[in-house]
């Protein structure tokens, strides 16, 4: 009973915030979804990321191996799913990326602080700078046919995570207004992250709702199975190894939906993907959790 209350609270935050921003838009308010985008990724979760880095309490050397790992997940994902796509004959350009990558930033980060405390939120940003860098590279390569490495190198996410790694590495700290100032900035990010997610999730639509079950699904299996073992095989402690099985485990980001859009990929199918995906998570998740805690 303990258990269950425990999981109630860390996962009831996380989808009731996304419900407003659902609510939000069925009953027809403004809201600027690039503009508060844009605002996120380029100041708030730098901020948040940046800080949590800083002032972690983390050896160096387990982020190294959890940073390992993490890159060892998103590569075991692109070859097994690259084998199914190539075998079940789906579009690769539509189906690889938005089977690889999870929605690590909206869901993964606030899972991670609700359910493992500082310690986990350093482990999740680890993860989400990974998958940023994958996904801003080959992710884009597999929808457009090339790369963005570029796009990498101006990537606020990704220098706030190198920066974070240097002053944890050398001990260094921020002045205290600096620190305070990226502190509220880095507030806003978990709240306006899932907020955004739930208008995201209502304004989309889609006709292949029946594909897009028993791929979640599959995905959510092979996930789920992979995350633990790479946890067992680099030997992660608890906080690292719950953090790593649920970063993988989130579902697919709206971003591959954004992506299939502009690179004229199948958007619908995606969308469905992105739908189906996020709902699925909401009863996965918290059984996701209550094994891992």
């Amino acid at each position: 009973m303990n258990l269950l209350l425990t999981v109630l609270e860390i996962v009831a935050p996380v989808f009731l915030l996304a419900g407003i921003g659902f609510a939000w838009v069925k009953l027809g308010f403004e809201y600027r979804l690039q503009f508060v985008t844009r605002l996120a990724v380029t100041l708030a979760v730098p901020s948040l990321i940046f800080v949590a880095l800083m002032q972690t309490q983390i050896p160096p050397g387990e982020l190294t191996r959890f940073t390992l790992a993490a890159i060892t997940g998103h590569v075991g994902l692109a070859v097994a799913f690259g084998v199914f796509v190539r075998a079940s004959k789906l579009e690769r350009r539509t189906y690889l990326a938005p089977l690889i990558f999870g929605n690590t930033g909206n869901l993964g980060l606030p899972l991670a602080i609700f359910a493992f405390g500082q310690a986990g939120l350093g482990f999740a940003v680890i993860f989400l700078a990974v998958t940023a860098l994958f996904s801003f590279t080959y992710g884009i390569y597999l929808v457009a046919g090339k790369g963005a490495f570029g796009k990498v190198a101006r990537e606020p996410m990704v220098w706030a995570t190198l920066l974070g790694a240097l002053f944890l590495w050398q001990g260094w700290q921020t002045p205290v207004f600096v620190t305070n100032t990226l502190d509220l900035l880095g507030q806003m990010a978990i709240p306006m992250m899932l907020i955004t997610l739930g208008v995201a999730i209502a304004r989309l639509t889609t006709r292949k709702l029946g594909q897009a079950v028993w791929l979640s699904a599959l995905k959510l299996v092979v996930c789920f199975a992979l995350a633990w073992a790479i946890a067992k095989g680099f030997d992660l402690d608890k906080v690292a190894f719950g953090v790593l099985v649920v970063q993988m485990c989130t579902p697919v980001a709206v971003t591959s939906y954004l992506l299939a859009e502009r690179f004229e990929a199948d958007s619908d199918a995606v969308a469905g993907l992105v739908m189906v995906s996020t709902l699925m998570s909401v009863g996965a998740l918290p059984i996701i959790l209550a094994i891992v805690l």
